[in-house]
């Protein structure tokens, strides 16, 4: 898998599907996953419709740069947030989703692309969107799927949802991937499917097990703030996507995005959670080669 340097001392792992002669199309990942989580086959349907894709892993996850010098007592950063003790939480966090944002920019510049099409899911969307206002000018277009705008008002998790989120995994593989089971409180209702979410599980856990760096993205992710004002300026042409049965973020953080961005597009989709069923992936894939065309 190739991995290339896009700033001193971060390199990212990457794959590509299709022509490299057709719009690039980035996939940006969410919170602790990997690049298998855009899969394979989605990705392939993706460049079948004349689409030059590419899926990478974020900084501390996957085969990408970790940062084990800073490490993040999990416990200890969710009481400094609870209590609104902020700067302990910062002082905590290595980076930032500007960060995020210009490991996956670097990336096209390392592989010769000045502008793409770009699109996050949850973690991913928040990334994207730090992109588009940060640089506009290399963003084609937008996707911000199942992901909110850093406002607190918007996109919170259920309480069940969020227990999930935050409780530890087990590190033994067995019981990793048998903890898969627990996604189900933010899957799709009707596609939900435990046989799925284990064998995504599986093959994370072989490809690269890293449990510490889930502490430091929940960091650069909570200490972001609100993008509410840069997202009301943004002009670049924006489609937001999110699931009706969506737990983890609630839809009104996709509702919001679409409400703040001039000329927003907002697809929600019925039977959708915070995943893409195999199912569903028509309907997403039509969307996005009509906003990407």
């Amino acid at each position: 898998m190739p991995i290339v340097d896009v700033s001193p001392g971060v390199s990212i792992a990457y794959e590509s599907f299709g022509d490299p002669g057709d719009p690039p199309v980035l996939l940006v990942m969410g919170f602790g996953a990997q690049l298998l989580s855009w899969h394979e086959d989605f990705c392939r349907a993706l460049a079948a419709r004349g689409r030059f894709v590419i899926r990478y892993d974020n900084r501390d996850c996957g085969l990408s740069t970790k940062f084990d010098d800073h490490p993040v007592d999990m416990g200890r950063f969710i009481t400094a947030v609870s209590s609104g003790d902020l700067p302990f939480a910062l002082a905590m966090v290595p980076y930032g989703l500007p960060d995020m944002a210009a490991d996956g920019l670097g990336l096209l510049s390392a592989i010769g692309i000045e502008r793409a099409h770009v699109v996050g899911a949850s973690m991913g969307g928040m990334i994207a969107q730090t992109m588009a206002i940060t640089h506009p000018e290399r963003v084609l277009t937008l996707t911000s799927m199942m992901s909110s705008t850093g406002e607190t008002a918007y996109g919170q998790s259920t309480p069940e949802a969020q227990a999930v989120l935050f409780a530890p995994k087990p590190a033994d593989r067995a019981g990793y991937i048998a903890a898969a089971d627990r996604d189900l409180v933010w899957a799709s209702k009707r596609y939900g499917d435990t046989a799925v979410l284990r064998e995504r599980a599986a093959r994370s856990y072989d490809r690269a097990y890293y449990p510490a760096g889930v502490g430091r993205q929940l960091g650069a992710m909570i200490l972001n703030g609100s993008r509410a004002d840069a997202l009301r300026e943004l002009r670049v042409p924006t489609l937001v996507i999110h699931g009706l049965d969506d737990t983890l973020i609630d839809p009104s953080g996709g509702q919001r995005t679409a409400d703040l961005v001039p000329g927003a597009k907002l697809l929600l989709i019925p039977d959708m959670g915070h995943d893409r069923p195999r199912e569903l992936w028509p309907e997403i894939i039509d969307a996005m080669e009509a906003h990407t065309g």
